[in-house]
């Protein structure tokens, strides 16, 4: 597997990584400990270095799994974990960010992932109620303490990255990018660049559109959340489908699929941005690895840049409940 640098944080990663949140969370029924832990393995064995997971994904239940499935390779691997969300009643109950909550969690974090440092300590989500500056402040305490090794950030705006960075050095940003979702590169991808942080996108297989594996008529299980999503509606589905026809002409042409080359449309944007597919199927699992060798042409990226651009980004990516969510 490649490798890449998360900006100038000294952090390297595996050019592709692996988001663990569909194993316990969002896309249906969990997977059991068993197939999640041969799954993460089985990654280790094809080159990830890089892991993705957060406290709320169960809740909780991921990093456990995480935790359990790495334990053997700890020093080959960088987890990356988020901090963020206030739980009542087992389940999510909006957002905490307060100093005692960061350093409460994040021991609870620890705890599950059999760790004595996460590698990469991302806010989940920027809260409105706590002065970014406090936010970065607590994770440099924790960075001093060495419980922590690099901050990141997670949907945050320019503003909110300047200020966080100011305060202790931002490692990475995670966000949703892809060729149907590019609105990072508007601001937040010329800022990144600027300060010298990584970008890791999250869904960038567009939560499985851009394989072609999803349809006008694709009906979803309940627990998976891409049936309450506007842009995975019957109507936005058929009006994309040029896209994702135009994915499978250039995976055709380059003896590839086209999950393939749609990270390797993302890998060719930038040498320091780093995504996390995931999924649940070993045979998946291969396949995305696969594509850090999958090499498109000047006119492969042109043409599909250009189609991408159709796409209407004005269509929130979440209900209004989970949008509001996002500092931009």
């Amino acid at each position: 597997m490649i490798e890449r640098n998360l900006g100038s944080s000294g952090l390297t990663v595996s050019a592709i990584g692996l988001g663990c949140m569909g194993l316990s969370h969002g896309y249906g029924p969990p997977v059991t400990d068993e197939d999640g832990i041969a799954l993460i393995r089985r990654a280790v064995d094809l080159g990830v270095t890089f892991f993705d997971t957060a406290q709320v994904y169960g809740p909780f239940t991921n990093e456990t799994l995480v935790g359990r499935a790495l334990a053997p390779v700890r020093d080959r691997v960088v987890i990356a974990t988020k901090f963020g969300f206030a739980f009542e009643g087992g389940g999510r109950s909006g957002l905490n960010s307060r100093p005692e909550q960061i350093r409460a969690t994040v021991e609870d974090s620890l705890r599950r992932l059999d760790l004595e440092r996460i590698d990469l300590l991302y806010q989940h989500r920027v809260d409105p109620e706590v002065p970014i500056e406090d936010v970065a402040g607590t994770v440099r305490e924790l960075i001093t303490a060495g419980k922590v090794a690099h901050f990141g950030l997670s949907e945050a705006g320019v503003d909110v990255i300047k200020r966080a960075h100011a305060v202790q050095p931002v490692a990475a940003l995670q966000s949703e990018y892809s060729l149907w979702w590019r609105e990072p590169e508007r601001e937040i991808l010329p800022a990144l660049l600027e300060l010298g942080i990584g970008f890791v996108p999250f869904s960038p297989l567009g939560k499985g559109f851009l394989t072609g594996a999803i349809t006008s008529s694709t009906s979803f299980a309940d627990g998976d959340l891409r049936g309450r999503l506007p842009r995975f509606t019957e109507q936005a589905r058929t009006a994309n489908q040029g896209l994702v026809d135009l994915v499978a002409a250039v995976a055709q042409r380059r003896d590839a699929t086209a999950a393939q080359v749609a990270l390797a449309w993302v890998l060719a944007q930038h040498p320091t941005i780093v995504p996390i597919p995931g999924t649940t199927k070993l045979n998946r699992l291969e396949e995305n690895t696969a594509a850090a060798r999958v090499e498109l042409t000047a006119q492969d990226l042109d043409d599909l840049t250009e189609a991408s651009a159709g796409i209407d980004l004005e269509v929130d990516r979440y209900p209004e409940q989970m949008q509001r969510w996002i500092n931009r």
